[in-house]
Parts: structure tokens; C-alpha cells; sequence
């Protein structure tokens, strides 16, 4: 068997496919038990948080686990296959254990670094432990990736490198400013109270804002979580919860909100922000005009005819699909004179050409005509001399409103970009965002310790895939013994107590003996790369049955899930 991971993330899928094949915690079971009943899955976990969806599992057949967890995968994401499949990515044996151990260790975090992805794993393991979906391998790899992501913690100062996707969001929203500052004093709403909600409450808080409301679905879960608020040491904030049909009023009053709900529907919508505007500044909302010029954009088409002292024939071109009296089709066919003074009559407002004389020799005509000939070449269109003429911002008032929408899908409407007075942060603008962090001189370091930890997971996998068939061995070695203990009974029945223990502990001091090196060192070879055929040859050379082999392996199995079950 053999470990394979397929999923997405936001280094593969765009948010917006992201946010569609998000997965409920009802669907996440499903698709366990779905995935355990497929033929080529024997053990399954599911990895879903903000920004990533994947699907571990052991399989005996690559292609086929392939083929079969996508499908999966497709089918209970709500988004087709067709759509789904160029968004995935696969990992297999080795790689899948790197790439785990990288996700432990916020290497391959939206931001580099963070440690709730800990939280997230271990929410994982447990579920699969609960549904009873991982033995041994998975149950070992999640372990190990946990201990792995805090070693880099401990060892490295990969906290430095980032932080949490609530801290990175918060510090979006004040401009890049650092959060403390421009939090503190504030009112505070958090919509949600899970586990995300939760870090997003703690970090207002430590942050210093003077008030914070929890809403939540399940009103006692925000009553709780404002009451742990409420009674931390470090922290006299006033905290309270309140019905999910308060969120508006409390709109009203608050400077922040944050969002991370498991709705499937949108939480707040454009039209519940403005009304919160209204509320607070006691004006209608008004909408940002989104011009298509700016700063890098294209400018809008000139009209044609107005342009005075224009040498060209304009009422020849108004028909012409996207002219432009500056570009290529307006001096398509020119000859070299008329080419120059439409040359003069664009650059007459700029002031940067001076007009030339119009006696000129032939061949001074035809050296302009080799020139425009040789830039239509290369940039395959006549270059335009006019400047692009300065775009007027549209002022923009400070915002009197910030929203951190950290759910997936969203909770926010996405058309609240586009009201004045609002800032909005959402998954989609913290992985632009994130695009851009420096990297911290540490995370080479967690990397180093990433390969070192896949090696020594590789290696301990391999020795163990062999006990099975040490155990096997040494059964088979001992039921030899114990037969020709019964044989030298019945053929030396006047052997005492003492005599016959003296040498049934001799045999059995000698086949331990001839068993002990040929066994160790085949866990030593077992545990290189490569070494799983050791485990075939010793089965093959002593005529181990399979059945037998299968049943040891089984029985470590079943007592390695009921230990599981109780640490879960």
C-alpha cells in the first residue's frame, strides 16, 4: 500500500473555485467513509481549511487511487470534474509525506509561517480517527507531521517569518500599519464562533479594543466564548454575545467586523453594509465609480471629427471599429509629408516636438518611410506619440467600516468592495496580498528539517512494513520448537521437570540465536530506500504463509486504532 494526496489550494486554484468546492463538516465525513468504500483506498483524512481541500489516503493502485479520490473529490466539492481536474494537484509516497510535513510547518501557507494550520491537522487526525478512516500509516504520518510543525516552531524562528491568517488580515486592513495600534479602543464584531472566530476574537483582544460583540448561529457557543473573553487575566474588555438577527444593529456600532462562518449562503450582503453606512454616518451609502482608465490602463477611444487642425479626412474613418486618431489606422496609407504633419499635429499640444521644415529631399522622405516601416515590424503596429493624459482619482473618504471576511465560501459580499467608507479584506485579497511577503531567512532552515524528518519517516515505515514478517518468522520458529518438545516427550518420557525445561530453553536459546542477526539486519536493509523487497525474499526463502503474514499485520492494525481511539 501507498500514500496519495490530491487536492487544491490557493497555490493551484483561484479563490473563486476555492470558495465553490469549500466542504461542510458533514460533507468532509461523507467523503471519508465514501473514499474507505472505494476499491483502492484502505485508509483516508481530509485536510480542509480557508485555503486548501485534500484528501489523503493508502492505496494499492496509483492510477486508479488517482482517478478514484478526484472523482470523489468532484463529487462531493459541487464543482465537475472537467472544471475541477486542472486545479488539482497529486503527491505520491515520499512526496505526499514532504508535502504534509511542508503544510505542518506553514511552508505552504497563504502566509508563510502561521501555526494555526496545527489546530487544522489535528482536527483531521481526530475526525479520521473518530470515523475509524486511518490505521497505522495515516495514523502515524498526521502524528508525525504535528511533531514536525512544532519542531520548526521551537527550533527555527519561522515565526518570524509570518503569522496567523487573522493577525495578516487585520494588518491589511490598517494599510500595513501594525494591527495594535490601530485597533486599540475600537468596537469589535465577530460573526462566528468556531475555532477561526475564536483566534480572531483573542487577537482583537490583545490588541486592545474596548468593546467586542460575538454572534453566532448557536447562542450559547457565543455566550461561552465571550465569558472566556471576559475572564482572561490579561485583558478587562467588555465582551457579550448576541443573536446572528443583531448582526445589523450591531453594524451600526461597530469600527471592525470579522467573519468565518460555515454558512453556505452569504452572511452580510452590499445592501446590509450600506444600511450599516447609513447608520453610522447618517448619509445614503454611495458606490465607487469604477472608470476603466487609470494608472496603467487603456485610454478611452477619441472621438472622431473634433479635433481641430487634424489633416486627415475624419468623416472617412467614422465607421472604423476602435479608431483612434492617434493609432495605426489613422495613419495607415500616409504618405511621408502628410505622416509628419499628422506627426506635428499630435504632439502640438505636448510641446516636446518641434515642427520641421517641409522642404526636404526624397530621400529624407524615404529614409521616414524606412523607419515606420521598420517599428511596424518589430512592434507590429505604428507607435502612438500622444501622452496619456492624467486620470483624475476619485476621492475616496477614509473608511469609517473595516471587514475581514475569512471564511470560504465567503461570508461578505464581494460588492461591498465598491462602497465608499467601506474597506473589506477577504481570502481573495489576503492571497494577493501574501503574493508579495518577504520570506524569512529561517524557513531554509525548516525546509532542511522537512527533508530530514521525510527520510527518517520513510525509513521508519519501511522497518515496520517488515515486522509483520519478522513476527511471522519467529512465530513459525517457535511453533517448530514447541513440536519438537512434544516429539522428545514421547520419545524420552522418563525426562523430569528440570530436564526437560534445561532443553527445551537450550533450543530454543539456539533458533533465537540463528534468527537474531539475519532479522535485524533485514530491518536495517528494509529501512533504506528500496528495501521493501526484503520482506518478500524472507517470506519466500523460510515459505512464510501470506495468510499468517496478513493476520499479524491485521492484529497490530486493530491495536494501533484502539489506542488512537482513546488519544482522540
Amino acid at each position: 500500500m501507498s500514500l496519495l494526496v490530491v487536492g487544491l489550494s490557493h497555490r493551484s486554484a483561484p479563490v473563486s473555485v476555492l470558495e465553490r468546492a469549500a466542504l461542510s463538516a458533514d460533507a468532509q465525513m461523507k467523503l471519508l467513509q465514501d473514499t474507505l468504500a472505494a476499491e483502492p483506498a484502505t485508509e483516508a483524512a481530509v485536510l480542509a481549511t480557508c485555503n486548501r481541500i485534500e484528501l489523503y489516503a493508502d492505496v494499492d493502485k496509483f492510477h486508479a487511487g488517482v482517478a478514484e479520490l478526484s472523482t470523489l473529490l468532484a463529487q462531493h466539492s459541487g464543482v465537475g470534474l472537467e472544471e475541477l481536474t486542472p486545479y488539482l494537484y497529486v503527491h505520491y509516497e515520499d512526496r505526499a509525506v514532504h508535502h504534509l510535513f511542508s503544510v505542518a510547518c506553514g511552508l505552504d501557507s497563504m502566509v508563510v509561517g502561521e501555526g494555526q494550520i496545527l489546530g487544522q491537522i489535528k482536527d483531521a487526525l481526530a475526525t479520521a480517527q473518530e470515523l475509524q478512516t486511518a490505521a497505522r500509516l495515516l495514523n502515524d504520518l498526521f502524528q508525525q507531521a504535528l511533531r514536525v510543525g512544532k519542531r520548526a516552531h521551537s527550533e527555527t524562528g519561522i515565526d518570524r517569518a509570518g503569522q496567523s491568517l487573522v493577525t495578516f488580515g487585520l494588518e491589511q486592513l490598517s494599510a500595513g500599519a501594525a494591527a495594535e495600534g490601530w485597533i486599540k479602543g475600537k468596537k469589535a464584531l465577530v460573526i462566528g464562533a468556531g475555532s477561526m472566530s475564536s483566534l480572531a476574537a483573542a487577537t482583537l483582544v490583545r490588541a486592545g479594543v474596548g468593546e467586542i460583540v460575538i454572534a453566532n448561529r448557536t447562542h450559547d457557543r457565543a455566550e461561552r466564548l465571550a465569558q472566556v473573553l471576559t475572564d482572561g487575566d490579561d485583558t478587562d474588555v467588555l465582551a457579550r454575545a448576541v443573536p446572528m438577527d443583531s448582526v445589523p444593529v450591531e453594524l451600526t456600532r461597530a469600527d471592525i467586523a470579522v467573519s468565518c462562518t460555515g454558512a453556505t449562503g452569504l452572511v452580510l450582503t452590499a445592501e446590509t453594509v450600506a444600511a450599516a453606512l447609513e447608520g453610522r454616518t447618517g448619509t445614503p451609502a454611495a458606490v465607487r465609480d469604477d472608470a476603466p482608465a487609470g494608472p496603467g490602463g487603456t485610454l478611452a477611444p477619441t472621438s472622431v471629427g473634433t479635433e481641430e487642425g487634424c489633416p486627415l479626412d475624419l468623416s472617412a474613418v467614422q465607421g472604423a471599429t476602435g479608431f483612434s486618431v492617434m493609432g495605426e489606422a489613422a495613419v495607415a496609407g500616409m504618405d511621408a509629408a502628410t505622416l509628419e504633419q499628422h506627426a506635428a499635429w499630435v504632439d502640438k499640444g505636448t510641446g516636446t516636438v518641434e515642427r520641421r521644415d517641409n522642404r526636404r529631399m526624397p530621400d529624407v522622405d524615404a529614409e521616414l518611410i524606412t523607419a515606420l516601416a521598420a517599428a511596424v515590424a518589430t512592434v507590429g503596429r505604428v507607435p502612438e506619440r500622444r501622452r496619456p493624459e492624467p486620470v483624475v482619482e476619485v476621492p475616496r473618504p477614509a473608511p469609517v467600516l473595516a471587514l475581514l471576511d475569512l471564511a470560504m465560501p465567503r461570508d461578505i459580499d464581494a460588492a461591498v468592495h465598491r462602497l465608499l467608507g467601506v474597506r473589506l479584506v477577504d481570502i481573495e485579497s489576503l492571497a494577493e496580498a501574501s503574493a508579495d511577503a518577504p520570506m524569512a531567512a529561517d524557513v531554509d532552515q525548516v525546509r532542511r528539517i522537512v527533508s530530514d524528518e521525510v527520510a527518517a519517516f520513510g525509513a521508519a515505515q519501511r522497518a515496520a512494513h517488515i515486522t509483520p514478517t519478522v513476527v511471522a518468522l519467529r512465530t513459525m520458529a517457535a511453533d517448530v520448537v514447541a513440536n519438537e518438545i512434544a516429539r522428545l516427550d514421547g520419545r524420552l518420557p522418563g525426562l523430569d521437570e528440570k530436564e526437560r525445561g534445561e532443553i527445551t530453553q537450550t533450543v530454543r536459546r539456539v533458533v533465537d540465536k540463528l534468527l537474531h542477526a539475519p532479522t535485524v539486519r533485514v530491518k536495517q536493509l528494509a529501512a533504506e530506500p528500496g528495501g521493501a523487497g526484503y520482506a518478500d525474499a524472507l517470506r519466500t526463502l523460510f515459505d512464510l504463509d501470506p495468510e499468517t503474514v496478513a493476520a499479524v499485520s491485521r492484529a497490530e492494525n486493530n491495536t494501533e486504532n484502539a489506542k488512537n481511539r482513546g488519544r482522540a
